[in-house]
């Protein structure tokens, strides 16, 4: 249940998700779902595996509509059957546990849940385990990213991208990232019910995830930033340097991200974020970072898609991109039409399958989360139709333009 379980419901304390499963669960008004993908249908049969601190309790468990109740007791762990549905499909399958009466301080603790009939087989798909602290990356859900290919013996100094995220699925959480790059990325994100941000950081090429430990001569340096953008460093994911600006974008409105990249002195390259602000009509300057030990343009162009908040990971969220391009340092615009769907390690290991992503009309979407039932085959390559109309944008005239 801890790497497998969501709770919902009015009650705000009451009740918590734990690596050990779910404990402190005193409330009735909060409920707890836990979610399994079976690959082909059949009877199914249920156990829970729990222990009842003090007192009596009586839980009611939905399954496909259908409730069974289960009266338990005792402070030892033990496996309670609960009782056998039917399954018609292959898919997702949430179980709803709710406590209906107790005489005790809590309902139970939960650990697991146990499934056995003829839906199930090795085919199965849940979070297994928490070897390599899976069970907070698998209650984030599955990261899927669209891999931009560029032509052989092509240089990008500039990237160009759009993003425009449906109304209702700018969830809490999510990052929609726009530009990425091998040494960073640059998005938009929903960080609180009252707080959204424009994203861009870069990486130190010193591997670790504590930025204090980087050496001097590897850390990512600010060369320049926009009008309230903040500016630091970044850890758990690797780190480095990180800018953000606080700004209540929008669902349903079509935003632009323009990337630049290019080799300096001294084996330094200079990474530069720019974000069209349609209310304006204007280029914004996001920052603008130096990084040691490197020298290079800009290489392996991508978008991901990803929830950072583990709590919203039972929640769908989906993202539009569309009209991608790259410009040369001789001056030429090229469209990237192609883009090849992956995932990270959660969807690889097929431990959730709530993933999606490819081409809908003229943009490519990513959608992840909310364990719906029609993933999409990862490792697939999708052609969008071209645009043929290059980015009006006057290099020129950007903020910081005089220091390139």
């Amino acid at each position: 249940m801890g790497g497998n379980a969501w709770k919902s419901g009015a009650g705000k304390a009451g009740g918590r998700i734990e690596k050990t499963g779910i404990t402190q669960w005193t409330d009735s008004e909060n409920t707890f779902t836990a979610y399994v993908r079976v690959d082909k249908p059949g009877n199914l049969k249920l156990w829970l595996h729990l222990q009842v601190p003090t007192g009596k309790s009586r839980l009611r468990i939905t399954l496909r509509g259908k409730s069974r109740e289960i009266d338990i007791t005792g402070s030892s762990w033990q496996d309670y059957y609960v009782g056998e549905w039917q399954v018609k499909a292959p898919g997702y399958l949430a179980i709803q546990l709710t406590g209906l009466t107790k005489t005790g301080d809590q309902f139970a603790e939960v650990a697991s849940l146990k499934i056995a009939g003829e839906a199930v087989d090795e085919n199965t798909a849940f979070v297994k385990n928490n070897e390599g602290n899976f069970f907070y990356w698998g209650r984030r859900g599955p990261s899927v990213h669209l891999n931009y290919p560029v032509p052989e013996n092509t240089t990008a100094e500039w990237f160009y991208n759009e993003i425009t995220v449906p109304p209702g699925a700018d969830v809490m959480g999510s990052y929609f990232m726009a530009n990425g790059f091998a040494e960073g990325y640059f998005g938009i994100q929903v960080n609180s019910p009252t707080e959204r941000r424009i994203l861009f950081s870069v990486w130190s090429p010193f591997q670790t995830d504590d930025p204090t430990k980087i050496p001097e001569d590897q850390k990512i340096k600010l060369l320049g930033k926009g009008a309230g953008v903040y500016t630091g460093e970044f850890g758990n994911e690797g780190s480095g340097g990180q800018s953000y600006l606080k700004f209540n974008w929008r669902a349903g409105t079509t935003y632009k991200f323009l990337l630049h990249g290019q080799p300096t002195a001294n084996n330094y390259t200079t990474y530069t974020a720019y974000f069209y602000n349609p209310e304006t009509v204007n280029w914004m300057l996001i920052a603008s970072f130096s990084r040691p030990q490197t020298n290079t343009y800009l290489k392996r162009l991508h978008s991901f898609l990803e929830n950072f908040i583990p709590e919203t990971g039972n929640i769908s969220r989906q993202v539009y991109f569309g009209n991608q391009w790259l410009r040369t340092p001789q001056g030429q615009w090229l469209e990237l039409a192609e883009a090849r769907l992956t995932g990270d390690n959660t969807a690889n290991k097929r431990y959730r399958l709530d993933y999606a992503g490819g081409l809908f009309k003229t943009t490519f979407y990513l959608k992840n989360c909310g364990f719906f039932n029609d993933f999409t085959p990862l490792k697939t390559t999708y052609k969008r139709t071209l645009a043929n109309t290059p980015p009006q944008v006057d290099l020129a005239k950007l903020p910081g333009a005089a220091s390139r």
